[in-house]
């Protein structure tokens, strides 16, 4: 997504909200204990090793999510919180491929499902899609899912660093074009890298202004 969709004041608002001094909450390995649907939460979800952790540790400008070559590391729902912001960054666990025993892979996977179905205080959900695979079909299995539950959704292309330009216009295109399909997508596509930084300040941006929008920042 392009730089210009964005104000020079957006933008400032989406670095305000993630200088801000985020911290880890809680793991949560199951639905009872959820924190108290207080605050309005705002979730990342994707396929094993997509780099979510690395995503947000990238917005939130501090290594606070555990990062690994392994798919399956992050296990449980993952809440950060930041003072004086009434809002939740949620770092799910991935779907699809995972290092880890079947019932353990399927125990989360639910865990995702349940949470997805079932969240009143979610506000979005940034779908995280590997830019060198584009949308696979565990992707468009849990879009199905959000597609049912009117949970709002967005995509995200990763590691865009690792893909030529004119291979990333490409993917960036195909994947506008297949959400655009889906009644409970938004419109644009964010492309961002971890490692270079690239489309972390568009993505801020449309975060803080989700979050302005549903009354979770200060008057």
């Amino acid at each position: 997504m392009s730089a210009d969709r964005f104000t020079p004041a957006q933008l400032a608002d989406g670095e305000a909200l993630f200088r801000r001094p985020w911290q880890f909450v809680k793991g949560v390995p199951s639905l009872e204990v959820l924190p108290a649907a207080e605050r309005t939460e705002i979730c990342l979800a994707g396929r094993s090793n997509v780099g979510k952790s690395s995503l947000i540790n990238g917005l939130l400008g501090r290594s606070l999510a555990r990062t690994s070559n392994t798919p399956g590391r992050t296990q449980e729902l993952n809440f950060y919180a930041a003072p004086s912001v009434s809002l939740f960054m949620v770092d799910l666990p991935g779907y699809g491929f995972a290092e880890a025993p079947k019932p353990r892979v399927e125990a989360w996977t639910r865990l995702v499902r349940d949470y997805l179905r079932g969240r009143a205080t979610l506000a979005r959900v940034f779908l995280l899609i590997d830019a060198r695979r584009g949308l696979t079909p565990p992707d468009l299995e849990i879009m199905r899912l959000m597609d049912e539950a009117a949970v709002a959704y967005q995509g995200v292309l990763t590691k865009t660093d690792k893909i030529k330009p004119t291979e990333l216009a490409h993917v960036l295109t195909a994947t506008e074009h297949a959400l655009g399909k889906h009644a409970a997508a938004s419109v644009g596509v964010f492309a961002t890298s971890a490692q270079t930084g690239a489309g972390l300040a568009e993505l801020k941006a449309e975060i803080a202004a989700l979050a302005g929008a549903f009354g979770a920042l200060p008057g």
